[in-house]
Order: structure tokens, then sequence, then C-alpha cells
């Protein structure tokens, strides 16, 4: 049996791996995909493989990205750090998924699911559940957040927020007073605490605030690049791939 991973955390990714051989060693782990970009080349050239490890949240985006541009006609098991309440649809779908941190006792039942599934099944219309159920349970995403910042503790609204960066692993907060911040997280576990409505992870270097966005420029081979109404460290660039999810989110008004 052929698998494929899809997981940007290299421990992660080692550890899935390692695992997955424990419960079965004829398994052969064919490609370790980081990001949206590289699983969309890989899927578009490659042959699937006999099942797919997925993490939902990826460096540049959330993995159902890469279901918008390609169709995969193969099993799906996501690894995923939500809670059981959010992931109904999974199991209603026989889409299985592995609560991190995975145990070799999911990972063992979520392996016999395979036989079940049917090589041919269009995930699209489970896809978009799973993605509707998530997004219910992101409605408890922070409104406001308390920032260490010398002997002090600063509360700033997530209002107030132009776009967070990537600076040696660690989350920096650019505010529109034009104040940064340093959080004790990275960009990915912040990410998860903003409502996506607001908030868009234009690629593995920045989080953007709607609200923040001025204008953007046609960039090289279909690629984006966004202009803030405050000044960035670096030009922000959005990828071919995501293009298009990021145009969605900012044309979307509220109802």
């Amino acid at each position: 049996m052929n698998a494929v991973i899809v997981e940007d955390e290299f421990a992660a990714a080692q550890n899935l791996e390692r695992l997955i051989k424990s419960v079965d060693e004829n398994i052969d782990i064919i490609a370790v995909l980081q990001n949206v970009d590289e699983s969309i080349e890989w899927f578009s050239t490659n042959r699937l493989p006999d099942v797919v490890f997925m993490d939902i949240h990826l460096a540049d985006g959330d993995s159902f990205s890469i279901f918008k541009n390609i169709e995969i006609r193969c099993p799906i098991i996501f690894t995923t750090a939500y809670d059981q309440y959010a992931l109904k649809a999974f199991e209603v779908n026989s889409i299985d998924y592995l609560l991190k941190p995975i145990s070799k006792n999911s990972l063992e039942k979520a392996l016999a699911k395979l036989k079940n599934f049917s090589p041919n099944n269009n995930h699209s219309d489970v896809i978009a559940q799973i993605m509707k159920s998530i997004h219910q349970v992101n409605k408890t995403h922070k409104k406001s957040f308390l920032i260490p910042f010398k002997d002090k503790l600063i509360p700033v609204s997530s209002d107030d927020i132009a776009y967070v960066y990537s600076q040696n692993k660690k989350a920096v907060i650019t505010c529109f007073n034009k104040r940064d911040y340093m959080m004790d997280t990275s960009l990915d576990d912040f990410l998860k605490q903003l409502d996506p409505d607001l908030f868009f992870r234009a690629n593995r270097q920045f989080i953007i605030s709607h609200q923040a966005v001025t204008d953007l420029s046609m960039w090289f081979d279909g690629k984006l690049a966004v202009n803030l109404s405050v000044p960035t460290p670096e030009r922000i660039i959005v990828s071919r791939a995501r293009s298009a999810d990021f145009k969605k989110w900012y044309m979307k008004t509220d109802d």
C-alpha cells in the first residue's frame, strides 16, 4: 500500500511515518508534502496513492484549498487538533480523522476503515460539509488578546491588528498604529485564534486583516501582490494556487 503524508511540521511528519510503519510495515510513504502549492503540484503530476494522511492547517493555508484546485479520488485521513464535537461530518461521511496527538490505536482503526472506502469516491460534498462544521466551531475565535509588552500585559483588539508575520518562528502582531508586539506562539497557532472571515493566511510569513488591504497588484505567474495601509517588512505575495481563495475572501461582504 502506498501513502502520502501532507504535513507542514517536519517532526510531526516523521512521527506519523514512524507510527504508520509500526502499525503496518508494508505501507510505503512515497511522498511527504509540506504545503498547499506543493500538494497541488504533486497530485497533478503523480499517480494517486492508496491513502493520504492530510493535516488541515498547513503553512500556506488550510488543506481544503487543495481540493478547490484539483480532484483527489482516493481515501483521505485528516489529522487535526480540533475536538471531536467539530468532527461529526468526518464520521457521517465515512472519511476518517486522527485527532492530535495521534495514538497507535486510533491509527489502527483508521487503517482498518480503508477496506470500506470506494476508490471512486468524489469527496467534494464531504469536504464542503467538513469545512462548514469546522467554521461553526470557529465562531468562538478571540476578539481581543493580552499581549506581553515589557513588564505589562497590553490588551489588543483583533480590530486593531493590521497583520501578523513570522519572525524567528514567533508571531509578531503589527497594529494599525504601527506598533509591534511579539507573541510567544507560532504563526500557525495564532491563526487558529483569529476569525477566518476577517483574517487570511496570505503565505508562510503573513496573516493579513481584511480591513488593512488597500489594493492588489498583478504579479508574475498569476500571483498577487497585496498592498496594505501600514508598512510591511517585505512585499506580501499570494501564490497562484491561493489567488482564487484570496479574491473570494477579499470580495466577501457581511450578510
